[in-house]
C-alpha cells in the first residue's frame, strides 16, 4: 500500500478520497458535505466567470472551513468555424423540430479557458482555496506561478505519461490519473492527436514510475475496494466522480438519476457530439445521433456545448431526457443514491475492511 500521508498532508485532509469536481453536477453543498467528512470536496468552475466562482466558493465556506479543490478548464481557446457551426446547427434542426424549436441562429463560445481569463486567475489568488486543479492542459508558467507563490495546491489531470510529465514538469504537485473508464470529459491535451486510451491500472502504474510526486488514480472507482486496489498500485488518492453523481447534493436532474440507477447504466459512450470534446456519457439519444457523425463535422469545444445545451433544454421541456450531458464512468451500475458526507464514511469503511483482507 502507497503511504498516502504525504499527500495528505499537503492538501490537509484526512482520507485519500477525493471528490471529482464535475462542473454542472458538483454543489457547493456537496463540497463541502464531502470536505467535512475529511475527504477533499471540489467545485468545477470551467463553466462559470469568476464572479459565479467565487460565490461558490462563498457557498462552500459558509458550510465548512476544510480544503477545497476548485477546478478549471485549460483547454485552448475554441477557434470558431462559421460553416461547420452552420452545418451543425442544420444537422440538430430536425431534432429541434421534435419539440417545436427552433435551433439557435448561432453558436457561441460560451465560457473562457482558464489559459486566458485574468479575471478568474485574479480571483483565485485573492481567494487562495487550498487546492486547484487543472483539466484539459497547463497554463503558461506565470499563472502556474502565480497560483504556487499564493500558496495554493496544484492538481493537474493527465491520461498519459506525457501529459504528466508536462504537469511535473510545470510545477503541480500532484497528478490525476484519468483512465478511459472515467466518466466525463477525458482530460486530453489535444483531443485532435491519437489517444492510446489507458486504462485506470495501467495508467497509475506507469505515472507511479515515471513521476517524483504523488499519483492520484480516477477512473471506474466506484467504493472502497476500489480506492483500496488504487493505492497498492502505487495511487496515493483516488478520485470518483460517478460516485457522487446521485447524492443528495448533486444537480443531476430526475431524467439523469434515474438512468444512472437502472439498467442503462451498464452502457457508457465517449462522444464528442454533446460538447464538442470527448466525454464519456450514458448512452442516450444524444449518443446515438454521435455515432454515425464525423469528429470533423463538430463545432470545436466548447461550441457545441451551445447547441447540446439548447437541445438539452428542449427536450427536457418535453419531457424528453436523453438528450441531457449524463456523464458516467464505466463503473456507473455501482452507483449509490445517499448524502455526500454518508457516502464519504462507507468509501471509508470500505476501504478498511478492504485493506485488512
Amino acid at each position: 500500500m502507497t503511504d498516502s500521508s504525504p499527500l495528505l498532508a499537503m492538501l490537509e485532509v484526512d482520507r485519500p478520497i477525493v471528490q471529482a469536481p464535475m462542473a454542472g453536477v458538483s454543489t457547493p453543498a456537496m463540497a463541502a458535505a464531502v470536505s467535512n467528512a475529511g475527504a477533499l470536496g471540489s467545485i468545477g468552475v470551467g463553466a462559470t466567470n469568476a464572479a459565479g466562482a467565487l460565490e461558490m466558493i462563498k457557498a462552500v465556506r459558509e458550510r465548512s472551513r476544510r480544503s477545497l479543490n476548485v477546478n478549471v478548464f485549460c483547454h485552448r481557446p475554441a477557434k470558431a468555424d462559421a460553416a461547420v457551426e452552420a452545418a451543425w446547427v442544420e444537422r440538430l434542426r430536425p431534432e429541434f423540430a421534435r419539440f417545436g424549436v427552433e435551433p439557435p441562429r448561432r453558436l457561441a463560445e460560451i465560457y473562457k479557458s482558464f489559459v486566458e481569463d485574468d479575471d478568474m486567475l485574479a480571483m483565485l489568488v485573492a481567494e487562495r482555496p487550498k487546492v486547484v486543479s487543472l483539466h484539459f492542459g497547463v497554463p503558461a508558467p506565470e499563472r502556474i506561478q502565480a497560483l504556487r507563490q499564493a500558496g495554493i495546491v496544484l492538481l493537474g489531470s493527465a491520461t498519459n505519461v506525457l501529459e504528466g510529465q508536462l504537469l511535473e514538469a510545470a510545477g503541480v504537485q500532484a497528478v490525476v490519473a484519468q483512465g478511459f473508464e472515467a466518466g466525463g470529459h477525458r482530460g486530453v491535451f489535444d483531443p485532435g492527436a491519437p489517444d492510446d486510451r489507458l486504462g485506470t491500472m495501467a495508467l497509475t502504474r506507469l505515472l507511479v514510475r515515471a513521476l517524483g510526486v504523488p499519483v492520484i488514480a480516477a477512473g471506474g472507482i466506484m467504493d472502497g475496494a476500489g480506492i483500496a486496489a488504487a493505492l497498492r498500485l502505487g495511487a496515493s488518492a483516488a478520485q470518483l466522480g460517478t460516485a457522487f453523481v446521485a447524492c443528495a447534493e448533486s444537480l443531476a436532474d430526475a431524467g439523469y438519476r434515474a438512468s444512472l440507477m437502472s439498467e442503462a447504466a451498464s452502457h457508457t459512450v465517449m462522444t464528442r457530439a454533446i460538447s464538442g470534446r470527448p466525454a464519456r456519457c450514458l448512452a442516450n439519444r444524444f449518443t446515438a445521433l454521435g455515432a454515425r457523425i464525423s469528429p470533423a463535422d463538430i463545432p470545436a469545444y466548447p461550441i457545441a456545448y451551445d447547441a447540446g445545451k439548447a437541445l438539452n433544454a428542449a427536450g427536457k421541456s418535453a419531457g424528453e431526457a436523453g438528450f441531457g450531458a449524463q456523464w458516467a464512468g464505466q463503473g456507473a451500475p455501482l452507483a449509490r443514491a445517499m448524502p455526500a458526507g454518508e457516502l464519504v464514511a462507507k468509501l471509508a469503511a470500505e476501504m478498511a475492511e478492504a485493506t485488512t483482507v
